[in-house]
């Protein structure tokens, strides 16, 4: 099957133009601050992305609606250039803070080195990367020295990427029987809360936005200022990670605080659906809900098993202390959140050790429930193999002609259908462990070699299961190489990888490299 390029480009275009409405919200949110010298950076980006986007969409108005090849595409090619184009507001503002002529009219600010690094174009795109798949590695190097508007900017890219640029798109411009659902669906998407497709979407904005509003809430009640809150509150409920300081949550130093960041990662954590029938009054799915279960399961474990691993090395003081800590970083790992309180490393000089490290990089592997807002590969993928690998293995002791099921959660599966989602599955983890394990091996090669191994391991698992904890290696000092790296892994687990591969695929295929 041939890739329709025109349907591709008409469906990225509708796309852009959708994205394009983000700067204009965002020259608001800069007038409001009175940072004026903001106000033309928003205002080009949004040109310069309403102007490509409809260019494609009209061009190729005309394409057939997509199938499920053109989807993939879409997704692979909108989300790598949303975080292309979403670098333009750090580079035209971090240029106008330099060469502003006139700062006193436009109340400009003195450039500093955590804004000058975005003059680079790289650190530009790797930022932008970051926040639209909901990552939240940075090259700011202190962000309380950010203008509040790229604090916005930075927050406003992961709170959207959190539910998807396809669904934003869905939800404001599609209509029913427009190839809509292909596209959903491409955006490793399944779930759904009404028969609708459209419908659905609105549905989950609307969920998203209540969740975002009673984080906000929650986190001014235990004592954070009104900007911190809403900045957390949207970047918490996406699990993005981006904070408005260089410490993240460890710069407040309260106790109240960091455990009252945990439900709101938690909250992200949860399939939208899950969320939708909890508000009905179905409670009962906390716990009959398989993945909900599981997540809860899952961070408990996980944190008391940390925990014991902290305290053994005596990492910190008290056992409450460890506990938070523990606790914390482990549902921030993941949940994909990325919010942090504590140094896990710095750099070339060990803070945790190898255990503690590892069991966090197990955590951002499995993530969470899928149709949330999480990445890694999903803890139904790694039920489904856990327990897919064991039935396999009971099938050498019985009888051939026996009919077997599989049973996962509610659901009574055949071996067809069971060797389906399994071989899904494996092939997932396949191809997202290779792409980590490139990923390894370039900053192997270009970093110092003092950077521990599972350090290296640690900031590369963070990028493709678009975490945001670091080991003290991500930064603006590091190899281009290394940076664009990193780009890659976060683009590539933003999608699951197989849009990637899909994508990649047509390009061999278009341009017969196959041969």
């Amino acid at each position: 099957m041939m890739l329709s390029a025109q349907t591709t480009a008409r469906d990225v275009g509708r796309i852009l133009r959708v994205i394009a409405l983000m700067p204009v919200v965002s020259i608001g949110i800069a007038a409001v601050h009175g940072e004026f010298y903001a106000v033309p950076a928003f205002a080009l980006t949004a040109v310069v992305m309403a102007g490509i986007g409809t260019a494609l969409s009209t061009r190729y108005q005309d394409a057939e609606p997509p199938g499920k090849l053109e989807a993939m595409v879409t997704a692979a090619m909108s989300w790598a250039l949303t975080g292309l184009l979403g670098s333009l507001p750090f580079l035209f503002i971090a240029a106008t803070i330099k060469y502003d002529p006139y700062p006193a009219v436009a109340n400009t600010p003195v450039m500093n080195d955590t804004v000058s690094v975005f003059l680079r174009p790289v650190d530009a795109v790797f930022e932008s990367m970051s926040g639209f798949t909901g990552t939240g590695l940075t090259m700011a190097t202190k962000e309380e020295l950010l203008p509040k508007s790229l604090h916005w900017w930075r927050s406003f890219t992961e709170w959207v990427g959190g539910v998807g640029v396809i669904v934003l798109t869905v939800a404001i411009l599609a209509r029913p029987g427009s190839g809509s659902l292909t596209l959903y669906e491409s955006e490793a998407r399944s779930e759904k809360i009404h028969p609708s497709v459209v419908s659905t979407v609105q549905e989950i904005w609307k969920i998203y936005v209540g969740l975002t509003l009673s984080s906000v809430l929650l986190f001014l009640v235990v004592g954070m200022p009104l900007w911190d809150a809403l900045n957390h509150g949207m970047t918490g409920i996406a699990t993005g990670g981006f904070s408005v300081h260089a410490a993240s949550i460890g710069h407040y130093g309260d106790p109240l605080i960091e455990y009252a960041v945990v439900p709101v990662m938690v909250a992200g954590s949860i399939a939208f659906p899950v969320h939708y029938l909890i508000v009905k009054g179905e409670l009962r799915n906390f716990y009959t809900d398989l993945q909900t279960r599981w997540v809860f399961i899952w961070f408990s474990a996980g944190s008391v098993l940390l925990t014991g691993l902290l305290h053994h090395a005596n990492q910190y003081e008290t056992l409450e202390e460890t506990f938070r800590v523990a606790l914390f970083q482990f549902v921030s790992a993941t949940s994909n959140a990325g919010f942090g309180t504590v140094t896990i490393g710095e750099g070339t000089k060990q803070v945790w050790g190898t255990s503690p490290v590892l069991l966090s990089c197990l955590g951002m592997l499995t993530g969470a429930a899928a149709g949330s807002t999480v990445s890694g590969i999903k803890l139904i993928r790694a039920i489904t193999l856990v327990k897919g690998t064991a039935w396999e293995i009971k099938r050498v002791f019985v009888p051939s002609s026996a009919v077997r099921y599989f049973e996962i959660g509610e659901r009574r599966l055949k071996d067809s259908q069971f060797r389906r989602e399994y071989t899904e599955a494996a092939v997932v983890l396949i191809l997202w462990l290779s792409t980590l394990l490139v990923g390894v091996v370039v900053l192997l090669q270009v970093l110092s070699p003092e950077h521990p191994l599972e350090y290296v391991l640690f900031e590369v698992m963070s990028a493709q299961s678009n975490v945001g904890l670091d080991s003290g290696i991500t930064g603006p000092t590091m190899p281009n190489l290394s940076k664009i790296m990193l780009v890659v892994n976060m683009w590539v687990g933003r999608l699951e990888i197989i849009p990637i591969a899909v994508l990649l695929s047509s390009l061999f295929q278009r341009f017969d490299l196959y041969r």
